[in-house]
């Protein structure tokens, strides 16, 4: 895949924003990787790419929310469908480049995309929904499109200036005789070019947003698909949980917990997990998509707050990963579980498709859950299924971010960090811990009253004062008392 040094993102139109790519490459660079002569480095590729698309028509200006690709190079037109799943990878990367470079531009994408999932996406009953249609009014993309003059009518002149300038009013229409709002100057450029500052022109655009964003909550809306789907929605309950931790934001948390609390509830049956919800009904076995990201959901939760009954649900979700899915003999892990109706062709994803592969989710949580807990048949079942994805992983590289991320933690262990405090402490000294961008860093704080804790964390006993725990793979340090 080529990367676009222009417009970001790879290959030409349709261009899809390829979430598992990005995140490998932010990894990458955090991890101090450098590329060739003239070659364009991972943390340029990343940073490029997420800004134009959060610059672009791809992301919704006005209401936030990243639309599902783009008909065209320059991620101007999009296919103005939203999906969840998108939306939450897009989410955790701005949060990510946020915390790696710490510009305002991603920490506001993650806010407008956290703030349209906290108003469209989530069900009085705590659940994610799954899309909103491209559609309104049998015309696609009808929700979002502007008349120039509708747009002149409603801004002051001293809004409409730089907002023409910027979102393209002051060029030929670019969807069917409308605008629709692509980002074609930056403000800055705005600035220097309409003799204002950088601070005037940003207050004056958000000033219009404002505006349109009211003025458009009267169109009809596009329709709403408000099934709950349990791989998607564990996509996005990791995503919010990164974004509380990243931005502290309490209602993020609150939003992550609610869906989680939604999954257990409607979708836990018995000790088996079901796909979808909708009116008041769960369906179909869930895959192996459903049972690996929720694993993966629920570590991320664990890691901006601690909750022991959530960690039981972590361990109950990988065993019975390795009970329903994991091929003990070959390695890696099935999609359809054991008992599933007899299939024709029975498959173990390893590539990234419309979801991060299944087989890639397993292994990188089962490892983070097993260096947590000091349980080696996760460790082991990881182990296989990398071993079992090598030849694929190097014949295809692009093709197996997620892999390629698991493969990088079975190599180089992150460090992990147990954190023992009492409660008045143990939210800063986690944030602490928890600064900046670190691929190479898990933080769990444990209140010092914590209570069905597994042996190995048990034994990282609370002190008189916060006590930090260091392990890297299965080596544990002496604890750290902190003064």
């Amino acid at each position: 895949m080529s990367f676009d040094p222009r417009h970001g993102g790879f290959g030409g139109a349709p261009k899809f924003p390829h979430a598992p790519e990005l995140a490998l490459l932010l990894r990458s660079a955090a991890r101090g990787d450098r590329p060739g002569e003239d070659a364009p480095g991972p943390l340029e590729m990343a940073r490029v790419s997420l800004e134009r698309m959060i610059r672009s028509g791809l992301n919704d200006q006005l209401g936030g929310g990243f639309c599902r690709y783009a008909v065209d190079a320059q991620w101007m037109i999009p296919h103005f469908e939203k999906m969840l799943y998108d939306n939450a990878a897009l989410l955790a990367l701005c949060c990510d480049l946020h915390a790696c470079t710490g510009e305002q531009l991603f920490r506001s994408a993650a806010e407008s995309t956290a703030d349209w999932v906290l108003r469209e996406m989530q069900s009085p009953e705590g659940g994610y929904y799954s899309s909103l249609d491209a559609d309104s009014e049998g015309e696609e993309g009808r929700f979002y499109l502007w008349e120039r003059e509708q747009v002149r009518a409603l801004l002051p002149e001293a809004e409409y200036r730089p907002f023409a300038a910027v979102y393209g009013l002051d060029r030929p229409p670019n969807f069917e005789g409308r605008w629709h709002l692509h980002g074609h100057l930056t403000p800055a450029a705005v600035a220097a070019a309409q003799g204002l500052t950088l601070e005037q022109v940003q207050s004056l655009l958000g000033a219009a947003r404002a505006t349109l964003f009211a003025e458009r909550e009267r169109r009809v809306r596009p329709g709403r698909d408000d099934k709950v789907l349990g791989a998607w929605n564990a996509l996005m309950i990791g995503a919010m949980a990164r974004a509380a931790r990243v931005l502290e934001r309490d209602d993020y948390l609150e939003s992550a917990e609610q869906a989680l609390g939604c999954v257990r509830e409607r979708l836990w049956r018995d000790g088996r997990l079901l796909a979808s919800y909708r009116d008041g009904r769960a369906a179909f076995d869930a895959y192996l998509d459903d049972h690996a990201l929720l694993l993966a959901a629920v570590l991320d939760l664990l890691q901006t707050r601690w909750s022991s009954a959530d960690l039981a649900f972590a361990i109950e979700l990988a065993e019975t990963l390795l009970a329903r899915f994991h091929d003990p003999d070959a390695g890696g892990f099935w999609f359809t579980a054991h008992d599933h109706e007899r299939l024709i062709h029975r498959t173990k994803p390893l590539a990234d498709e419309t979801l991060p592969a299944g087989n890639g989710v397993a292994a990188l949580a089962l490892q983070r859950l097993g260096h947590l807990v000091g349980e080696p048949r996760y460790l082991a079942a990881a182990e296989g299924t990398l071993r079992l994805a090598a030849t694929a992983m190097r014949r295809l590289p692009h093709a197996h971010a997620t892999l390629l991320c698991a493969l990088d933690e079975w190599l180089d262990p992150p460090e992990q960090l147990v954190i023992r405090a009492s409660d008045e402490l143990l939210a800063s000294w986690r944030r602490e811990a928890q600064r900046g961008y670190r691929a190479d860093r898990l933080v769990f704080a444990i209140p010092e009253d914590a209570e069905s804790l597994p042996p190995v964390l048990a034994a990282m006993a609370p002190g008189p004062r916060p006590r930090v725990y260091r392990c890297i793979g299965t080596h544990c340090e002496a604890p750290r008392e902190q003064l």
